[in-house]
């Protein structure tokens, strides 16, 4: 029993010398540590106050003058990435296409063509400057194959606007006037557009609000009447309205007019005239736009002139008076995430060869990736001298 007693006590008291002494050294471990610290702080303080003299020497030899220009330089360092990355704002836009077009010719005599072709059609660059609170810059570049090449510089404006202070806009540049919007799901371009799209270097100043959109623009225009001098001698007036979220759930409407004070300087129709003409012919658009929880969708546009072009004023009119206009109708509908389906209904008169006088189709368009998309059209036109045409045309479009 003594010797079981005995035998317990040993290991016990063997422990406790042994703990005591791990304690006597980690306390001289943290007094070491602590001294270490302390040394380190004055060696950095010392050096420290040698840098500052040693800075203090060369400002004083280096002069104000150059000490500003060194401050200036790493201020312009430091701040002018992020400077330039919230003022300007790219963007872009590539569509490559392949096509096939069938020409049924209403003459027997006349033999039927076909022809393919695949065509880088679009390469878009814009560029979007914050100059200031109320100043911006907008410049569009445009390369179109067989179309625009070189690269067209196709938009080029400084907009002065009031944003909080007063509801108005000042804009000036070449820019596209708000003749039309021309707003489609199809690859063509509808046949308002090709009659009505203007694009002039003009200033245009307007209303805005969440109702109201109402602007004029005045310009120069590239087709003036017989003995007229070249002037500024053209506008155009427009208003457009749109119905405000809150007002009807789930529904977005817009529509909106516009009177041009001669269509003849639109794009489509100025490089189907000498460049003259006996007396200028206004043109009316309307269009009007509407929109279902996004998934239901409808377009109607008309643009035309008010007036008659004097016979052979116009190159496809037949010798003939001629009052061209143009109407385009679509329908929409998304039934899943990332595909569109529409339909279309557009006319024309009046404008001979030039453009079909019935054409309707179907396109498709589904979203492969982040702001890359596919799509596949078919269109069927019937001129007013009875040609037929069927063009079949798909698109790998991406934009950023």
């Amino acid at each position: 029993m003594l010797l079981f007693c005995a035998m317990s006590a040993g290991p016990s008291s063997a422990a406790d010398v042994s703990t005591a002494q791990l304690m006597e050294e980690l306390e001289a471990m943290q007094r070491r540590v602590q001294q270490l610290e302390e040394q380190l702080q004055r060696t950095a303080a010392a050096d420290e106050v040698q840098k500052d003299s040693g800075r203090a020497a060369s400002v004083k030899e280096e002069g104000l003058p150059e000490r500003i220009r060194k401050i200036e330089e790493q201020l312009k360092e430091k701040t002018l990435p992020d400077t330039l990355t919230k003022r300007v704002t790219l963007s872009g836009l590539i569509e490559a296409e392949a096509g096939y077009e069938k020409i049924r010719y209403a003459d027997p005599a006349q033999a039927d063509e076909d022809s393919s072709d695949i065509i880088l059609s679009t390469v878009e660059l814009g560029v979007d400057v914050d100059i200031a609170k109320h100043v911006s810059g907008h410049v569009l570049f445009l390369w179109e194959e067989d179309d625009t090449e070189p690269v067209d510089m196709d938009e080029g404006f400084i907009t002065l606007d009031g944003e909080d202070v007063v509801p108005l806009y000042l804009t000036a540049g070449k820019m596209y006037v708000p003749f039309g919007t021309y707003g489609t799901f199809f690859i063509s371009d509808p046949l308002t557009l090709e009659i009505g799209e203007t694009r002039e270097s003009a200033v245009r100043a307007g209303f805005y609000n969440e109702l109201l959109d109402v602007s004029a623009a005045v310009f120069n225009g590239d087709v003036g009447k017989i003995g007229d001098d070249d002037y500024i001698d053209s506008f155009v007036g427009s208003i457009a309205f749109s119905l405000p979220e809150e007002l009807v759930p789930d529904l977005g409407l817009t529509a909106g007019a516009a009177y041009l004070s001669n269509i003849a300087d639109s794009d489509g129709l100025e490089g189907e005239t000498s460049g003259e003409i006996q007396d200028e012919i206004g043109g009316l658009g309307a269009f009007l736009s509407l929109a279902y929880r996004e998934r239901a969708f409808l377009q109607c546009e008309y643009v035309g002139a008010l007036d008659h072009f004097e016979a052979g004023e116009l190159s496809f009119d037949e010798g003939r008076a001629a009052k061209p206009r143009a109407w385009n109708l679509e329908l929409a509908l998304v039934p899943v995430a990332d595909l569109t389906v529409a339909v279309k209904y557009e006319a024309s008169r009046d404008l001979g060869a030039f453009q079909p006088e019935e054409q309707y189709g179907a396109a498709v368009t589904y979203g492969l990736f982040a702001n890359t998309a596919i799509s596949f059209e078919y269109l069927r036109g019937e001129h007013e001298n009875g040609d037929r045409r069927d063009l079949l045309t798909t698109q790998l479009a991406i934009e950023f």
